[in-house]
């Protein structure tokens, strides 16, 4: 288990951590970040009309979050896992009773898109799945598609999931981040070792029209100050329910040996280093193999302790989910990893590994303390986004 050593002998810059957790939770959980996304329904309910507007033009606008085509090198392999201590697994929820069978793999109801924006204005997605909690409310992805690790900014802007994304179409609606949680080596130094994050989010939003008000009802949902020309709309919604309820809740795996077989889920959209482009970025794809035995290395990225899979897929897969037990009647299993690079071993200009961090005691750590926060809805009860 790598530990990055704060300098001595002088100060030390903390970008992502509150500071009230300094002296609060930060103590009793050291190595976990958390940070607030929509702090309130008045701020979730903005971030939700910003996608919901104009029939989810932002949606379909959003590209995949790509990386760089000259990072895409081999990978170094190195010694084998290190647990730091006994294997655990949290069960998944959502179906109870196996589907009928079927030759293709049954994709899981959980998987989708995270929709944010990044530091130059740019609408981005990653790919994320739902992972069970006290609450069923969060989100499992990569750090980097919830920190913009290229600008060295804080939090991604208007931060969503989209569970069964299709092309501007949410069939179980959206669902606004409300809190982030990640490893502080992640937040503070962006360590690659660490590139996972955990998000709570707001019960769903299912789109229902757009209502035309008077101006003082205009004004009881978005204040007095704000004036859009001679008529006033509100945007009329559903309250979806919690996320989990929905779409199910993948379980959680840590300090597991590798060499085991898992099923790999996400949205692959970028060309391949060589300019050629086999995915679309619509629909979601999977790989299934074994992880590799030995951790790999990327230096350029602080990476010492990722675990690999042999996958030719690209960047839009990151922050996918690597399943662990994956059941194809009752579509779960068991997050055991996320995307988040992509490798070429032979050196052909083509990805045809992808890496995860290992998860171990310190990712469980995260995932609990997100486990067990709550979020509440954004929605009012004659379905007006809450101001």
């Amino acid at each position: 288990m790598k530990r990055i050593l704060l300098p001595t002998g002088g100060a030390v810059l903390v970008t992502g951590l509150l500071a009230a957790g300094l002296t609060g939770t930060a103590q009793a959980e050291p190595d976990v970040a958390h940070d607030p996304m929509a702090r309130n329904t008045s701020e979730a309910a903005s971030v939700a009309s910003f996608w919901l507007a104009s029939n989810g033009a932002a949606l379909r606008a959003a590209t995949q979050y790509t990386w760089d085509s000259n990072e895409v090198r081999k990978v170094v392999s190195k010694g084998s896992a290190d647990p730091d201590g006994r294997p655990g697994t949290t069960a998944p929820t959502g179906e109870t009773k196996s589907t009928a069978r079927a030759q293709n793999v049954n994709l899981p109801k959980s998987i989708g898109k995270v929709f944010f924006v990044d530091a130059s204005g740019k609408f981005r997605w990653c790919s994320a799945t739902s992972i069970q909690s006290n609450y069923r409310n969060l989100v499992a992805t990569a750090g980097h598609c919830v920190y913009d690790t290229d600008k060295d900014t804080a939090l991604l802007d208007n931060w969503v999931f989209v569970p069964g994304y299709y092309k501007g179409r949410a069939p179980w609606g959206i669902y606004v981040g409300k809190q982030a949680f990640t490893h502080y080596d992640f937040d503070v130094y962006e360590d690659y070792d660490r590139d996972y994050a955990f998000v709570t989010v707001y019960n769903g939003i299912l789109f229902n029209g757009v209502k035309q008000v008077d101006r003082r009802d205009f004004e009881r949902f978005t204040g007095p100050k704000r004036r859009w020309g001679g008529h006033y709309y509100i945007l009329l919604s559903k309250d979806a329910g919690r996320l989990g309820d929905n779409v199910g809740g993948q379980g959680f795996a840590w300090n597991q040996p590798t060499g085991k077989a898992v099923r790999a889920f996400g949205y692959p959209a970028a060309p391949q280093p060589d300019g050629d482009k086999p995915y679309s970025g619509v629909t979601p794809k999977h790989c299934y193999g074994k992880t590799t035995a030995k951790m790999v290395g990327a230096p350029w990225l602080k990476i010492e302790e990722h675990i690999g899979l042999k996958c030719a897929v690209t960047p839009g897969f990151d922050g996918g989910s690597w399943l662990l037990n994956y059941s194809n009647g009752k579509r779960l299993g068991y997050v055991n990893g996320v995307t988040s690079t992509f490798a070429d071993q032979d050196g052909n200009d083509r990805v045809d590994y992808i890496t995860s961090p290992y998860f171990d005691g310190d990712t469980a750590a995260v995932y609990n303390a997100a486990k067990n926060v709550w979020s509440g809805k954004i929605v009012g009860p004659n379905g007006e986004l809450y101001k």
